[in-house]
């Protein structure tokens, strides 16, 4: 573990011992330093979807101004407790993207909680949000390779549907490509990289980048 993932674990010490097990686990299975580095180092920075709060804690670290939203308020909790005010953590609705213009929008996991038309609209309600020049930062799960996609599923259908553990009712992955094309559509140049090495999980990461100012 690096040294500022052990930073940001840290600040977890005095939740309950789930929340701690949970901001373990997933820092171990999701490559964060990685989506980190497609997220600009300054400026204001959404994350939709923060759950308890990891991934904006670790972006705020490296000077970012980050606003983290969630559906769960519990979490949203947990998060406020754990970043003591590093970061501004809200609840929002499900689809709610708070206004920006913002430097960049983070969306890590959270897609395929969503219906494919759910999706869509979150993503062009991201976009729609950010401030000229700005970056969306998708982090999803492929379809390939065929092993890893079934893992992931077997595992998200425990702790979405069993667990409880995430919100959800529905499990929909739709391929990159398609993420993809949304993206495009919106009037966003978009980069595409494959993160699933070293993992069981199929990470996949697409970068989308706003016309700069005129």
């Amino acid at each position: 573990m690096t040294g500022e993932g052990a930073a940001v674990l840290a600040m977890y010490r005095g939740a309950p011992a789930a929340v701690r097990a949970h901001v373990r686990v997933r820092w171990a299975t999701c490559p964060f330093p990685k989506v980190a580095a497609a997220v600009p180092e300054g400026g204001r920075v959404l994350e939709v979807g923060c759950g308890y709060g990891l991934f904006s804690l670790y972006l705020a670290r490296g000077g970012r101004h980050v606003t983290g939203v969630d559906i769960d308020g519990a979490k949203v909790a947990e998060a406020q407790r754990a970043g003591a005010g590093r970061c501004r953590f809200a609840v929002a609705g499900t689809g709610e993207v708070p206004e920006g213009p913002w430097d960049a929008v983070v969306i890590v996991d959270v897609l395929y909680l969503l219906d494919a038309a759910g999706q869509e609209s979150l993503v062009r309600a991201c976009a729609a949000a950010l401030a000229p020049g700005g970056v969306l930062v998708v982090k999803e799960m492929a379809g390939t390779p065929r092993w890893k996609a079934r893992w992931n599923r077997a595992q998200e259908t425990l702790s979405v549907r069993v667990l409880g553990i995430t919100a959800g009712r529905r499990l929909t992955f739709v391929p990159p490509g398609v993420v993809s094309g949304w993206l495009a559509a919106a009037g966003l140049s978009v980069r595409a990289e494959r993160l699933d090495r070293g993992y069981p999980h199929p990470h996949h990461l697409l970068v989308a980048t706003g016309a700069g100012r005129g």
